[in-house]
């Protein structure tokens, strides 16, 4: 399928409407966006995405469109795994509620322009070099390894660039509203907020270098890859809202993610072998070894995925889990006085942490050995009823 320069161009005018839109009627304004806003604004890009879709199935034929739909699939549930490192940057930098939009969305741009350059540069090298699917398919499976060891996603949150910053930088500790530079004792320093787009971005470049090689593994058209991954990305920063207090419940998505890549891996050395012309296999020749069909794909991811969420969803571990860790969170949230300023929402806060409260005194005793530091633990909820109370008291002298 040749995509005009049209319709190249149709497209990225489109996706830059898309993003023009949600930061001027959006994120421009900083608020805590309700779940509802989240589920209407997820379901419209998820619409889009789909109809889009629709469009490359009816007008590029069934091949092109099964090939978009696995691209798109995949690369959102890569993108749902990385929610998981964006949250645990955004609480290492005590990001408040209101600004989380600002830096999903900057992650967002900052990835559509690292995975562009990276499905070029793939590209590029695909139509030049045949060896290089063996490289994509090893990255894929040395990922798919990483994704099965425990405690896959690293509380580290500040790479290289940031550390860089944080020592050759003036930086403050605090932050002045959405600014990236701030004026402190006369001289202009580095905001936390800077930071942690920093630390976004960074993450971003090592995302997608699982991702590009992951869905090149499905197509090796450029519009569709292009197309797959932006769509994936766009209303990414809705669904964290919208999923925030579910991601830790999706305790198998590690290991369903791993599978996935795995089985693309093994398609792209496959694929490989069968293209082979370097002269140490095979005598340069091509290998008869048995393609997967991209339908074959589709039908393994969603699989998969299924599987993987249904069995998180319904694992009594999971929930488990998710009491523990949200009632942890909740009351960090709770406890730090900048992060929700709104009264209403504060109470929010403090009554889901109490819920969860409440789910983790249920626990059967074996579930309740996952609380780390449970001295530590109890004494952070103490911390959070005392500083309620607190509040109550000043509420009523008001």
């Amino acid at each position: 399928m040749e995509v005009s320069s049209f319709v190249w161009t149709l497209t990225v005018v489109g996706i830059i409407g898309l993003l023009a839109f949600d930061f001027f009627f959006h994120v421009r304004k900083a608020h805590t966006p309700s779940l509802q806003e989240s589920a209407i604004w997820s379901g419209i890009y998820v619409g889009i995405a789909l109809l889009f879709g629709l469009g490359v199935l009816w007008l590029g034929g069934p091949t092109l469109g099964t090939e978009y739909f696995a691209g798109y699939i995949t690369e959102k549930a890569l993108s749902v795994d990385n929610l998981f490192v964006f949250l645990i940057i955004m609480a290492s930098f005590r990001v408040p509620r209101a600004d989380q939009q600002k830096v999903l969305l900057f992650g967002i741009v900052f990835s559509l322009i690292a995975r562009t350059a990276f499905i070029l540069l793939g590209a590029a090298l695909i139509n030049s070099f045949a060896w290089v699917f063996y490289i994509f398919g090893l990255i894929l499976l040395i990922t798919a390894g990483n994704l099965l060891k425990p405690d896959g996603h690293d509380d580290e949150s500040e790479g290289l660039v940031v550390r860089l910053a944080r020592r050759f930088l003036p930086a403050s500790e605090h932050y002045d509203g959405d600014k990236l530079f701030t004026v402190e004792n006369g001289k202009r320093v580095l905001t936390p907020m800077l930071l942690v787009m920093l630390a976004i971005g960074g993450t971003d470049i090592l995302f997608a270098l699982d991702s590009i090689p992951a869905i090149f593994g499905l197509t090796q058209n450029v519009y569709i890859v292009f197309t797959a991954t932006v769509f994936s990305l766009l209303g990414l920063r809705q669904l964290f809202f919208l999923i925030d207090g579910l991601l830790d419940r999706l305790i198998f998505l590690s290991y369903g993610l791993a599978t996935i890549l795995g089985f693309i891996g093994v398609k792209l050395i496959l694929h490989a072998l069968h293209e082979n012309n370097l002269p140490f296999i095979n005598d340069g020749q091509h290998v008869n070894v048995v393609e997967v069909s991209t339908e074959t794909s589709l039908a393994v991811i969603l699989g998969v995925l299924v599987v993987t969420v249904l069995a998180s969803v319904f694992s009594p571990k999971g929930k488990a889990k998710n009491a523990v860790s949200g009632a942890k969170r909740h009351a960090n949230e709770y406890l730090d006085l900048n992060y929700e300023t709104n009264m209403a929402e504060r109470d929010k806060i403090f009554a889901r942490m109490c819920w969860e409260e409440d789910q983790i005194r249920k626990l059967p005793e074996k579930y309740k050995r996952l609380i780390r530091n449970e001295t530590e633990f109890m004494n952070l909820l103490r911390s959070a009823h005392a500083e309620h109370d607190k509040a109550q008291v000043r509420a009523a002298q008001n």
